[in-house]
């Protein structure tokens, strides 16, 4: 039974000061167990008999800290959430595009490293609160990723405007179709045909909104052409530039 009648410690607020010690240790352990029982069991099947018993945790308390095995599913994506992982940075917008989309294959290339997080996507279908936690987690790791546009509008390889996080999802977006939806394998020559394919679709301009005036690119120079895109495309080639996998 995944439920409890009573009131969960659902501890501190989004973005307040995390508690640190033996509270620390207990989130630490429990995540660890839910991780263990996502990838070995899936999580219809995941109970807070199991939860207790491979993370120590008496179910007393784990009931009173958390409510339900729902609410442990989704404190452990908060938890991952936490992390200190930052986006890559080869100096280039062709070469982190394409480094980001390697870390997605990577981490889904060895079945038994990707039993975990595909089982999360799993469980955010059947509970609503599942759900919630995984599209946190994905924001904050997009909102991470968008430093890669920032820095390639500062340098002039995309326009300014460009919406940063609709570029980062384009990026993930085929690789995770492949991999949740269609159950495909997927590999490097993907990850650099992801990339590629945001990449030329930023220096279009797809991803900048335009201004309402026809005789204005969306970058806000004049010459776009009555639909508002530019007439030619500048910036580097989508088959250029330094990044994972091309050495």
């Amino acid at each position: 039974m995944n439920e409890s009648t009573e009131v969960p410690d659902t501890g501190p607020a989004p973005g307040s000061r995390r508690p640190g010690g033996r509270t620390a240790r207990t989130r630490a352990a429990v995540r660890d167990a839910v991780l263990t029982g996502l990838a070995e069991h899936g999580y219809p099947s995941l109970t807070v008999e199991y939860l207790a018993e491979h993370s120590g945790v008496h179910k007393t308390t784990l009931y009173r800290r958390w409510g339900s095995v729902e609410g442990m599913v989704a404190d452990a994506l908060d938890l991952a959430g936490e992390d200190a992982w930052t986006p890559p940075d080869t100096g280039s917008l062709a070469g982190d595009l394409r480094a980001l989309a390697h870390e997605v294959v990577d981490g889904f290339r060895d079945p038994a490293d990707a039993a975990a997080p595909t089982a999360f996507v799993g469980a955010a279908f059947q509970s609503p609160r599942a759900a919630e936690a995984l599209r946190a987690f994905y924001g904050e790791r997009f909102r991470r990723c968008e430093t890669v546009v920032t820095r390639a509008v500062g340098r002039g390889e995309a326009p300014v405007g460009t919406d940063a996080g609709a570029v980062v999802r384009a990026v993930s977006a085929p690789l995770f179709l492949r991999l949740f939806v269609t159950r495909e394998a997927v590999d490097e020559r993907l990850a650099d045909q992801a990339a590629d394919a945001a990449l030329a679709a930023v220096t279009a301009g797809v991803f900048t909104e335009p201004t309402g005036r026809p005789d204005e690119r969306p970058d806000g120079r004049p010459d776009g052409g009555p639909t508002g895109r530019p007439a030619t495309t500048t910036g580097p080639s989508p088959a250029t530039g330094p990044g994972p996998g091309q050495g």
